[in-house]
């Protein structure tokens, strides 16, 4: 699959089927759609296009910065690669872009940039200035400019819009079973691991401590959770904490992991982590040595949750 930052570089004289959306957490919902478009270019032998935006429009017509999202682009990427999709259009959204009008948004970059000969689209997308046009006005420029326009049922749109709803909504309750079992994946946080302050080391739970470097992905709730992180393609599995450290004084949000049974130098490096299953809520000791205590038993019901887990049920 090839990505492109702008629908301008994206050139392609064969034509292709294009489908539009945030498709966010690219879940089974999602992937309902992608096979949907995926063998109608096949069978029309023409490229799949899936056109997205960046950042997202609440980002930028409404400064909303609260807005938490499931995947990162390189996330997004990779999961619709899974599914076979040729291209992959992130289009910078503006407010210059917001600006287009309907017919300059299908012309200029539906028609002249991306070249589609068919639009497969939900029966209630709106597009163009102030979002005034809908899937007929889609349908009346496809007649113009000579491209079909396939509508997604409303039952499936029903589908993706309460799966993305329940994904949101069990993470950010920490229901991860939940989350996982619309996503058909583990959750996942991505990023770099950075020097803490040593503070599991010196109880003898080391800890590699993840910065997130995307600010607008959603972060479960505070807690302690299973996870397991991919090693030259060998599950290893953890316990993560998320929260401030509130027994140490601690005031920073962190992300911590301590691995079972693996002892590495992680520094600097990237690192993945999947979540499995919620263990407890963040909690607040009155001694370090009940904190031991805790993580003692945190271990203990990881290690008892992993002999009957089927690491291929997601």
């Amino acid at each position: 699959m090839k990505e492109y930052t702008s629908a301008s570089k994206y050139n392609n004289t064969r034509g292709c089927v294009v489908t539009i959306g945030t498709f966010d957490g690219v879940h089974i919902g999602h992937k309902a759609i992608l096979k949907k478009l995926v063998e109608s270019a096949e069978q029309k032998d023409l490229d799949s296009v899936l056109l997205t935006f960046f950042p997202h429009p609440r980002m930028v017509l409404q400064g909303d910065k609260q807005l938490r999202l499931l995947n990162t682009i390189s996330e997004k990427r990779e999961l619709i690669e899974k599914e076979s999709v040729d291209h992959f259009v992130v289009h910078p959204f503006t407010k210059e872009f917001s600006r287009l009008t309907a017919v300059e948004y299908v012309r200029d970059i539906l028609v002249n940039q991306l070249n589609a000969k068919k639009i497969i689209i939900g029966y209630d997308h709106r597009f163009g200035r102030n979002r005034t046009s809908n899937i007929q006005d889609l349908r009346e420029y496809g007649d113009t400019y000579g491209f079909e326009v396939e509508e997604i049922s409303a039952q499936e749109l029903d589908e993706v819009a309460v799966s993305s709803t329940k994904i949101r909504n069990a993470l950010h309750i920490g229901d991860i079973a939940t989350a996982n079992r619309y996503l058909g994946y583990p959750y996942m946080l991505n990023g770099t691991v950075i020097h803490g302050k040593g503070i599991g080391k010196s109880f003898k739970y080391p800890t590699a401590n993840l910065h997130v470097g995307a600010h607008y992905k959603l972060i479960p709730p505070k807690g302690v959770y299973l996870i397991r992180t991919k090693f030259l393609d060998q599950n290893v599995y953890g316990l993560t904490s998320i929260g401030t450290n509130p027994t140490v004084g601690g005031t920073d949000l962190t992300i911590e992991t301590h691995y079972l049974d693996f002892e590495k130098d992680l520094y600097g490096q990237s690192l993945r982590i999947e979540f499995i299953t919620h263990i407890r809520d963040e909690e607040t000791f009155d001694t370090t040595q009940e904190l031991i205590a805790a993580i003692g038993d945190d271990e203990k019901f990881a290690r008892n949750f992993l002999k009957t887990y089927d690491p291929t049920a997601i």
